[in-house]
């Protein structure tokens, strides 16, 4: 699970790996905002308006939801799976409130935490976009503070000012989770199984 301030780079970030790489599949998210330009339905998100949002949260169809900045954003359930079984490390872009959901349902998950090298730069980010007003960038710095005490509860923070050297770093971090007890248990049984068979075959 990939989340950061708003203005980190976590979407570019996400594309570069997703171009890199052929491990990986994106979780895309359902939305109640309204797409930004360029953006379109199905591919950086499903829109919907809440009416169609909220029957999801009734038929249970998401892994997690939040609202964020008075729209609604969840992870639907279907996709993820099936990318999963076909063996994908699933990239989630989320923000903290679902991302500890997620972690809660799934305890192997890995949590990255994407920030800019500095709050000036963050800001200095959000205003470049020119795709928000003065009001709502100022809702996502407040909202960057309430962030900011969650950090913690990620396995690694990640700082986004150089991008390939950021994507690169991601790769390695992603690799080096799989190798980690949690997330090896077929490994670790297959391999067990064939030292029990192994010490047999002395008797």
């Amino acid at each position: 699970m990939i989340s950061g301030f708003s203005g980190a780079g976590k979407g570019t970030l996400v594309k570069r790996l997703l171009s890199s790489y052929d491990s990986y599949a994106l979780s895309v998210s359902m939305t109640t905002r309204s797409p930004r330009e360029g953006e379109r339905d199905g591919v950086e998100y499903f829109f919907a308006d809440r009416e169609q949002f909220e029957k999801k949260i009734r038929e249970d169809g998401f892994i997690e939801y939040a609202c964020y900045c008075d729209n609604y954003y969840g992870t639907p359930k279907d996709y993820v799976e099936e990318q999963l079984n076909a063996g994908k490390d699933v990239i989630l872009e989320i923000e903290i409130q679902g991302a500890l959901k997620v972690k809660q349902q799934f305890p192997e998950s890995l949590l990255l935490f994407v920030t800019p090298p500095s709050a000036v730069e963050l800001k200095r980010r959000l205003l470049g976009r020119g795709t928000e007003s003065q009001e709502v960038i100022a809702k996502r710095l407040a909202r960057a503070v309430v962030e900011s005490n969650g950090i913690e509860a990620y396995d690694y923070v990640v700082v986004n000012d150089d991008l390939d050297a950021c994507v690169a770093e991601i790769h390695q971090l992603v690799n080096a989770a799989r190798r980690a007890p949690v997330r090896s248990g077929a490994f670790i049984r297959r391999i067990r199984e064939e030292l029990k068979e192994l010490g047999n075959e002395g008797n």
